[in-house]
């Protein structure tokens, strides 16, 4: 096999309930995961050693981060777990269009697809089960999207659940500064911030297709935290809501925000409505390049 390709496929949290602080400094959360079309495309091909490339609309925003990648994490630990020790290696090709540091999973996104690549291309004997614990190590997102559905996570975000969704079409404004979700996190833990409630309402209305109760429904705990510290946020919140969005919401810790529409028409006329924004659909036709 001389090379493997994977979507790593973008999220927002429908819902995101914070059920208080663990001993080990994560949170317990609820939270309805949708993958969205938005993706990365991860391709991996045989190497000596690891090597880690980014291109891509999105790739000078990893650069101003940092240029930390999950991607190159996953590869030693599924070289690890396979046993395959050195000189094995990979080249890891990350053609990079979700937002970085947004609260759309991008990085997790990119290290599922990692896993999955890699899976496949070195011929592992790692089964779901063991890619998903092994990508919990890497992040609480990323066994979530390493399935190929939405789905709803309870734990620290690593118990995965699968769940259903019809096609929602969603107007996504990302901003150029990022938001480290133990920042978000901890802003919950200092403000006193409350439980929302449950979330099975919006669970029925996501899985239903009832998009006028899901947008009215939508929920973050995290939300009111970052607002508070951002109010450029709330104004684009605000914008979209005044535009005719069903709901709009910030997608995990922030500080994207997206708002749901009727149909793509009119995604597509609220995008027009707020300068920056642009229209993507989820759950994605499908998870695979």
């Amino acid at each position: 096999m001389t090379s493997v390709r994977r979507r790593g496929h973008a999220k927002l949290n429908v819902v995101l309930r914070v059920l208080g602080r663990r001993d080990d400094g994560f949170h317990d959360i609820e939270t309805l995961i949708l993958p969205l079309e938005l993706h990365d495309v991860v391709t991996v091909g045989p190497a000596d050693g690891l090597e880690v490339t980014v291109s891509g609309a999105r790739a000078a925003e990893l650069s101003r981060a940092g240029g930390d990648t999950l991607a190159a994490a996953a590869g030693r630990a599924l070289a690890d777990a396979c046993r395959l020790g050195h000189p094995h290696g990979a080249t890891i090709r990350i053609d990079k269009h979700i937002p970085v540091g947004a609260g759309l999973g991008g990085g997790s996104a990119d290290a599922a697809a990692t896993l999955l690549a890699l899976r496949d291309l070195w011929a592992c004997d790692v089964d779901d089960d063991m890619l998903t614990t092994l990508g919990a190590t890497l992040g609480s997102d990323v066994p979530a999207l390493m399935r190929a559905e939405p789905v709803f996570c309870t734990g620290r975000g690593e118990v995965v659940h699968p769940a259903h969704a019809q096609t929602t079409y969603w107007v996504v404004r990302p901003f150029p500064s990022a938001i480290r979700a133990a920042d978000a996190y901890t802003w919950w833990d200092e403000d006193g911030a409350e439980t929302g409630p449950d979330p099975g309402a919006l669970v029925a209305a996501v899985e239903s297709g009832n998009d006028e109760l899901t947008g009215h429904a939508l929920s973050n705990d995290l939300q009111a935290c970052v607002l508070r510290r951002h109010p450029d946020v709330a104004a684009v919140r605000e914008a979209l809501l005044d535009a005719g969005a069903l709901g709009a919401i910030v997608s995990g810790s922030g500080p994207t925000v997206v708002a749901l529409a009727r149909h793509l028409g009119h995604a597509d006329r609220l995008a027009e409505a707020v300068g920056g924004s642009f229209v993507t659909s989820g759950p994605p036709r499908t998870m695979t390049a």
